[in-house]
């Protein structure tokens, strides 16, 4: 495997010279011709497989069978790739909410994102996280919110507003209680398994739908 030291800086004359498509590829595509996705389906593949300390971005452009200069004209470095990454992966788990006809708005609420939880907890990208690079989450966790955690909170936030109106949803500052749900959904998803049976790790599901319809009715 290549070292690439991960420090944000554009790599070496040298360093492009000696970037080489996969083989079967015929030279390079344009930079700007070459989709995103392609990009960061080949980082999440190596960082579900080996983590993403030991991902580099030689590695992340060899997978997608682009030069590293093309790389670092979209990320910065393999810190910023990850994030990304995370988020579209959240993103496409979100999106594949199971149908709620029929239930209002607070029920429609706790089945999506106790469905997130469950796509989360599961999901090969943040297990491989947990296992080999847990300090990756920390920042989010202790000291800031990234990305991904301020779409969820405005997005529930949104749900709460909404359900609040309709009388589905007790009262109370949504964005308070918007925090609050988050902070449940996030100790599900990360320390709930900690806690649970390892044969029984799904029940934490119900556990969580019930409290959550509890803290949400009027």
């Amino acid at each position: 495997m290549v070292s690439q030291r991960i420090n944000g800086e554009h790599p070496s004359r040298a360093d492009e010279r000696s970037s080489r498509p996969p083989s079967g590829v015929e030279g390079r595509t344009a930079a700007n011709a070459i989709s995103e996705d392609v990009i960061l389906d080949a980082a999440a593949r190596l960082m579900a497989t080996i983590g993403i300390r030991r991902t580099t971005m030689a590695d992340v452009a060899r997978t997608a069978g682009v030069s590293r200069a093309t790389l670092y004209r979209r990320f910065p470095n393999v810190e910023s790739l990850a994030a990304q990454v995370t988020t579209r992966e959240f993103t496409r788990i979100a999106a594949q909410t199971p149908t709620t006809d029929g239930l209002d708005s607070r029920e429609s609420m706790i089945v999506s994102l106790v469905h997130l939880v469950r796509g989360a907890r599961t999901h090969p990208l943040l297990q491989r996280i947990i296992e080999l690079d847990p300090e990756f989450l920390m920042p989010y966790l202790l000291h800031r919110s990234g990305r991904t955690s301020r779409s969820q909170l405005e997005m529930i936030e949104t749900l709460l507003t909404a359900g609040q109106a309709t009388g589905v949803i007790r009262d109370g500052s949504p964005r308070r209680m918007a925090t609050t749900v988050l902070q449940m959904a996030w100790s599900f998803t990360l320390t709930g398994p900690v806690f649970a049976d390892p044969d029984d790790v799904d029940a934490l599901d119900d556990e969580l739908s019930e409290l959550l319809e509890r803290y949400l009715r009027p």
